[in-house]
């Protein structure tokens, strides 16, 4: 970010150092590179404190004076982004420093302004690297539908979603355009042709993007994040017209995924819904993240639902609440249990028998 002054940059977080006379914060950084920190919180009144591997640990030093953050968030956010934390309280965005792309979330606090930093790799992992099956490929391989990579906050979600769009980029001959907010990471066209949007600063939501998008002749759609009835609504109705859509939802499992999409509609239209998403969805992930064995880093533990006639029936017919005894059963077709493939990483010795699970 260049409204933080220029030179060579030898931190992850050096950008952070625009707010003179934070000494603490420098320390910080640094401490934040060498344990490989995914996040950095800065609140007033209180030192720095690190997300470590899913836990939280403050950083010795000084507190943090609510002045310091005000210019901190200064120098972070552009003029449309600082009016609308004035305006609505919070804001995210994103920015890409020399070790990697940084993303900021910025809020108001009865002490003042409080930032959230989450540091994201400058390289895209590929599904193996992330130790999803095979199958998973496989989904965006076919040429329309949904696929969903669920989860709960801090699950990696985006970096699964960045990795299937890689995999389409380095593969195929498409157009993907994705619809982010914010964009996090930087994606280039490779064997694709790669578009990405920023909802608040490219377009005013993510709805009015998905359909927009349609007159661009895409094959790919990419959908950071389902929040609401209008966005589901959308992207149900692009994968009915023959593309593939990829996005995210913030649950628990993969029935809880099919659940809300289908309370996105309204009552009096549930069983025509039911029956558009049995027939566009392809698959679901619902993933956590668990440490690993060594104590340094986590890894993917993912819940795999197929499609496949067995499951569309119980989506139609409203028994979502079978869909983890079909997943259970359905290995044949690629379909994993999270408890399977935690067996399975304990067996190859990536993760302990006793590492619990991050729900952060």
């Amino acid at each position: 970010n260049d409204r933080c002054g220029s030179g060579p940059r030898h931190r992850r977080v050096l950008v952070v150092s625009c707010a003179l006379g934070i000494v603490a914060l420098s320390d910080a950084a640094q401490e934040a590179k060498e344990r490989r920190a995914s996040d950095l919180h800065l609140v007033p009144s209180l030192p720095p404190v690190l997300r470590i591997d899913g836990v939280l640990e403050r950083v010795s030093g000084p507190d943090l004076e609510a002045t310091d953050l005000r210019v901190m968030a200064d120098r972070f956010l552009d003029d449309g982004e600082s009016a609308e934390l004035e305006r609505h309280g919070d804001v995210t965005t994103s920015r890409l420093e020399r070790d990697g792309p940084i993303r900021i979330h910025a809020t108001r606090t009865a002490d003042g302004i409080a930032l959230s930093l989450r540091f994201l790799s400058q390289s895209i992992p590929t599904l193996a690297d992330l130790s999803l099956p095979d199958v998973v490929e496989r989904m965006i391989r076919r040429p329309f539908g949904l696929v969903i990579v669920g989860g709960p906050t801090g699950s990696g979600k985006s970096t699964t979603l960045a990795a299937l769009v890689n995999t389409i980029n380095a593969s195929s001959a498409k157009k993907i355009i994705t619809i982010e907010d914010p964009i996090e990471y930087r994606i280039r066209s490779q064997r694709s042709l790669v578009v990405q949007r920023q909802v608040g600063r490219d377009v005013e939501s993510f709805s009015r993007a998905i359909l927009g998008a349609l007159r661009s002749d895409p094959n790919v759609l990419v959908v950071g994040e389902m929040r609401d009835c209008a966005t589901i609504t959308a992207a149900v109705m692009a994968a009915e017209t023959g593309h593939l859509v990829l996005s995210t939802l913030h649950t628990g499992d993969a029935a809880q995924a099919v659940d809300r999409l289908i309370d996105a509609f309204p009552a009096e239209s549930v069983q025509s819904a039911r029956s558009r998403i049995a027939r566009v969805l392809i698959g679901c992930i619902s993933q956590r993240l668990v440490e690993l064995a060594s104590g340094r880093g986590r890894c993917v533990a993912a819940e795999v639902l197929v499609s496949c006639d067995a499951v569309q029936h119980m989506i139609r017919e409203g028994k979502q609440h079978q869909l983890a005894n079909a997943i259970a059963t359905g290995r044949r077709f690629g379909m994993q249990t999270l408890e399977g493939h935690l067996a399975d990483l304990v067996s190859s010795g990536m993760i302990s028998q006793l590492a619990p699970l991050d729900d952060a």
